[in-house]
Formats: structure tokens, C-alpha cells, sequence
């Protein structure tokens, strides 16, 4: 008798076979390979897996609860496996391109945006200093205070650039915190240059101070920046 996959295939039965059929074939298979009549060792496996089979389906209750595990057993579909790994593959792909995106829109973002703002910001930041000193030698002397004025509105047009740039493309996910930086140094600096140009008008220091305060937070977001990109690149 050959092997069998299922109880029923062991009765040699199908899966609609009637109570009695299964009686019946049980007792016609077991006649047959009794160990009584036949003591091979074929015949006592196959007269084992018949017990087996008939204690199984003889009983309504555990015959209900095989033939609900025959509907749910999982089989092996090569399709559906092959059908995965493209699955999977395509999802590798789709991410190793998505990382090639990603690594272009940072370059693209730090060679077009941060590198010319930031280079603006410098022209900006830097000569105030120089600026102040010039000027601190005598305030009401009128060719001082005319360059001085033509520093801010130098100044007032070089931010206007790096606000143009800043927005001509948007900026990466990744470089939220460094674009954050660049947008309230700008802000800080629009603020900074109105505290000045306040002074040029009435002479008084007290825009002057907080101008120059303005310029230093300024120049800290702006190395915060800095600090962001440096941790963007390998």
C-alpha cells in the first residue's frame, strides 16, 4: 500500500465518504494488514497509520476539526514566491533610488542655496565691525555717515539676494535645521539693518548698540548653520 498524504487517502476513501464508508473501509484495510496476518514491518506501519486515520475520522467531532485544517493547510506556490522576491527586489530599487534622489537634492541644495547664501551673509556680517569703528571717529562728520549709509543699503540689497536664492528651491528634508538657521539669520539681519539705519537718521546710540546686537545673534545662527551642513556630509 503506498504512502498516503491524507486520512482519507489512507482509507482510500474520498473526503464526501459517509460515516459508514469509513467503517467499512477500516475494517476491509485492516483484515488486510493486520499484524496477525502479516508481521512485516511494511504492514505493521501501514496498519498503524490505518488506526490512526480511523480514530481521526470515525469521530464527527475530530473529523470536522481535519478536514477545516485539509481547507487551511499552506502550500507551496513558486508563483507567489517568485512573485515576492520581485516584490522585494523592486522595493531594494525603489529605495537605493530614492537614496540617489536624496543625496542629488542635497547637493543640488548645498551648491545653490546654502554656499551663495551664506557667502552673502559673510559680505554682510563681516565689514560691520570696520564699519562702526570708521564711523565712531566722528559720527556727524557727513562723508562718514554717507558710507556708512551706502554700507546698509549695500547691505539691504546683498539680503535681498540671499532671500531670492534661499527660496529659488525648496529645501530637503534633511536640511531642515540648517535652512531654519539661514531663514532667521536673514530675519535677524532685516532687523539689524532697520536698527541701523534708524541711527544714521537721529544719531541715537541706542539703535546703534542693538543693531550690532542684532548682527552678533545673527552671525551665531549663521555658524548654527554651518554646524548643520558640516554634520550633512560624510
Amino acid at each position: 500500500m503506498a504512502t498516503s498524504s491524507t486520512h482519507y487517502d489512507t482509507l482510500e476513501l474520498p473526503p464526501t465518504a459517509t460515516q459508514d464508508e469509513i467503517k467499512q473501509a477500516y475494517r476491509r484495510l485492516a483484515k488486510k494488514f493486520h499484524p496477525d496476518r502479516n508481521s512485516t514491518a511494511a504492514c505493521q506501519e501501514t496498519f498503524q497509520r490505518l488506526s490512526a486515520a480511523y480514530e481521526v475520522l470515525v469521530d464527527p467531532l475530530s473529523r470536522r476539526s481535519y478536514d477545516q485544517q485539509l481547507r487551511y493547510v499552506p502550500t507551496v506556490d513558486f508563483s507567489d514566491r517568485q512573485a515576492r522576491s520581485a516584490e522585494a527586489q523592486a522595493s531594494y530599487r525603489q529605495q537605493r533610488q530614492a537614496e540617489k534622489d536624496s543625496d542629488e537634492q542635497l547637493r543640488q541644495w548645498l551648491n545653490r542655496v546654502y554656499t551663495p547664501v551664506n557667502r552673502y551673509l559673510n559680505h554682510i556680517i563681516k565689514p560691520l565691525r570696520g564699519q562702526i569703528k570708521e564711523l565712531s571717529a566722528d559720527p556727524f562728520d557727513d562723508e562718514l555717515m554717507e558710507a556708512f549709509q551706502a554700507y546698509i543699503e549695500t547691505s539691504r540689497s546683498t539680503l535681498d539676494k540671499s532671500q531670492t536664492v534661499f527660496k529659488s528651491i525648496p529645501n530637503p528634508p534633511m536640511t531642515a535645521g540648517a535652512a531654519a538657521h539661514l531663514y532667521y539669520c536673514m530675519n535677524q539681519l532685516g532687523d539689524a539693518l532697520d536698527e541701523l539705519e534708524y541711527f544714521s537718521h537721529n544719531y541715537d546710540e541706542t539703535y546703534l548698540h542693538t543693531g550690532y546686537e542684532m548682527f552678533r545673534i545673527a552671525e551665531g545662527l549663521r555658524k548654527d548653520a554651518q554646524a548643520a551642513v558640516r554634520s550633512l556630509r560624510p
